[in-house]
């Protein structure tokens, strides 16, 4: 099996952001997100809080961003969670590629509902981005979301990606759309 390349880097700055691993001090940051109705409103629905916080107590605050590409979303100012960012290998078993081996590099984000509109998963998306474009060779990205998520939709077309196909997964269409990682080398 090929061995991909992700993301490398451990932090990311931006303006107003830093794209950082998980501390433990993250936890209460994390239960809100995965807690969240309408956070989770297009992404699987709420968990229960007792589940996550089980979860978080067996693997560790901390250990939740231990794969390359994954991110705490952090305030400049303060170091306080906002939201979380990947930026890693689709798996090959799920629908939604583009290419016949699978495997593009796929953005998701998502941030607490007190952050939203505030241009916060634009900036800490295209700072990835560029991260990943001058380390990684010319590659499709790959953002997919729910067709519902209208929001998702406008930010992805904002950020450069256009949609290409639409599929069903979780019992749900999603919208699969790409940009080619070189659109956002600095």
């Amino acid at each position: 099996m090929r061995q991909l390349r992700t993301l490398s880097a451990t932090e990311i700055p931006s303006e107003r952001l830093l794209l950082r691993k998980a501390h433990e001090t993250d936890r209460e940051g994390f239960i809100e997100l995965f807690t969240d109705p309408e956070v989770q409103a297009y992404i699987g629905g709420p968990q229960p809080r007792s589940d996550v916080e089980q979860r978080f107590d067996a693997v560790g605050t901390a250990n939740a961003t231990t794969r390359p590409g994954n991110y705490v979303i952090a305030d400049n100012a303060t170091n306080r969670l906002i939201g979380l960012l990947m930026l890693a290998r689709r798996s090959n078993d799920r629908p939604g590629r583009v290419t016949e081996d699978g495997e593009e590099l796929e953005l998701g984000y998502v941030l607490r509902r007190s952050a939203w509109g505030a241009g916060f998963a634009f900036e800490a998306a295209t700072v990835a981005l560029r991260a990943a474009a001058d380390e990684l060779p010319d590659q499709p990205v790959l953002a997919v979301t729910q067709t519902a998520n209208k929001r998702s939709l406008k930010l992805a077309a904002r950020l450069g990606f256009r949609p290409i196909s639409t599929f069903e997964e979780f019992d749900a269409e999603q919208t699969l759309c790409m940009a080619q990682l070189s659109m956002f080398r600095s």
